[in-house]
């Protein structure tokens, strides 16, 4: 039973992580198309945030693996 709560608990990390860092593309892309001039800071932005979710992800999916 305890490995079922934590496949769901991974799960919805993962699912979490794709919802937020879809939000961040699409909110850069939305960025991007009004101000073509700021691309690489925008997209600099958009990495750094993009990695800061998938690491708060992973660090969800390991607790929830040894909790």
């Amino acid at each position: 039973m305890t490995g079922t709560i934590a496949a769901i608990g991974m799960g919805l990390a993962v699912i979490g992580a794709g919802i937020g860092i879809g939000q961040i593309g699409g909110k850069a892309m939305e960025a991007i198309a009004r101000q073509p001039d700021a691309v690489g800071e925008i997209r600099s932005n958009m990495i750094l945030m993009a990695a800061l979710v998938e690491g708060a992800a992973l660090i969800a999916i390991i607790l929830s693996l040894f909790a």
